[in-house]
């Protein structure tokens, strides 16, 4: 039996998470983890019966303590809730599907409990990589990326040496907004922005998606994952969202990684690694297919992935900014407090307003993170 943490539980990639362990008898849960959804998690502690159950809300997790007083398991809150759920002594895996700078704490606290992680929380890496990836490697942990870009390297890596490696194409749908242009773009919705072509994904990451913030993160997250320079991180739109990422090495060769848009292959893949075991679901059909069309990004209208290039090789404290930035940018047009297109003037004022730090610790990695919500606040 292989017991894992789940911090996010609630959430998309933390429900399909759960989905695969009702559906594999190996795979046992020893804590649940999640913001505010008490009535979801209550759910999921009565069916995967873990040891731990956090909610980061402490009112919210008094109320879901009443409600599983008839069960064992003991309800924690805040960041310290986290922390201990990640750190469960059964659990030998992590899956960190948290959103936002929340989930580093509890990465690190399981990296030095010697857990394994399966990572989809992107801002652990984009703000803290420089400080998560030795620490892996002084413990001995291996971090097994979730994000379906990231899987895609990673299985294209199997068996090939860094030091063959040209460059890493990462693929992306284009979202919702590929082919505006730029005035059209101003005059796009809430609603718009979250028809997501391919893709059923939360509200934040399919805002990202559409302004190609999230293809910028993932850039600079497999920029610490795969230890690789961003000359040697290329971007390519693959609107059907069939190829999930590619490989190019020295000799010219290209190992691409395809499969219908369902992120339980990633996931099931870092859970079981090195296994591949069998999945249901759908299969390409290369014949109904027809074909798979390419294009560049449009980086001039969706700006967000060279806003994420400029944070990347800044570097220091940069990252942050943009992540912070983009957080409180995404969460006001959210709340159709400001338009689309005000997501870009407001990473982008922080950005120019923000005085590195070279090589930021913890704290002024989070101190950096309300600095800029403090900013766009003022404004």
């Amino acid at each position: 039996m292989k017991y894992i943490s789940i911090i996010g539980s609630t959430g998309s990639i933390g429900t399909q998470t759960l989905e695969l362990v009702r559906a594999n008898k190996d795979l046992g849960v020893t804590a649940l983890a999640a913001g505010s959804n008490v009535d979801l998690l209550e759910q999921q502690i009565r069916e995967f019966h873990p040891h731990t159950a956090v909610l980061y809300d402490e009112q919210r997790a008094e109320e879901l303590r009443l409600r599983v007083k008839d069960l064992e398991v003991q309800v924690l809150s805040g960041p310290e809730g986290l922390i201990e759920a990640a750190s469960e002594p059964c659990c030998s895996l992590v899956v960190t599907a948290v959103v936002g700078m929340i989930g580093i704490k509890p990465t690190m606290a399981a990296i030095r409990a010697k857990k394994d992680i399966a990572l989809a929380n992107k801002e652990t890496l984009v703000t803290a990589g420089h400080l998560i990836m030795p620490l892996a490697k002084e413990y001995g942990v291996s971090i097994y990326p979730v994000d379906s870009e990231h899987s895609a390297i990673f299985q294209c890596l199997q068996g090939e040496s860094d030091r063959d490696v040209d460059s890493l194409i990462i693929t992306a749908s284009g979202g919702p907004f590929r082919t505006k242009t730029k005035e059209e773009l101003k005059t796009v919705t809430l609603k718009d922005a979250l028809k997501h072509p391919n893709w059923s994904m939360g509200k934040k990451i399919t805002i990202d998606s559409a302004t190609l913030v999230n293809k910028g993160l993932e850039v600079i997250e497999a920029r610490w994952l795969f230890d690789i320079d961003f000359d040697r991180i290329k971007v390519v739109v693959q609107p059907q969202s069939i190829i999930h990422s590619m490989v190019q090495f020295q000799d010219g060769g290209v190992k691409a990684q395809l499969g219908t848009p369902d992120m339980k292959l990633p996931i099931q893949y870092a859970l079981y690694y090195p296994e591949r075991r069998f999945l249901p679901g759908d299969r390409l059909d290369f014949a109904a297919l027809g074909s798979i069309s390419f294009e560049e990004p449009p980086v001039d209208v969706l700006k967000g992935l060279s806003y994420a290039y400029d944070a990347g090789r800044t570097g220091g404290s940069m990252p942050a900014v943009l992540n912070a930035a983009n957080e409180k940018a995404v969460a006001l047009f959210l709340q159709e407090k400001i338009s689309f297109t005000e997501i870009y003037d407001l990473i982008e004022d922080a950005m120019n307003a923000h005085h590195v730090i070279e090589n930021p610790s913890l704290t002024e990695v989070l101190e950096t993170e309300q600095w800029v919500y403090e900013f766009i606040e003022s404004r």
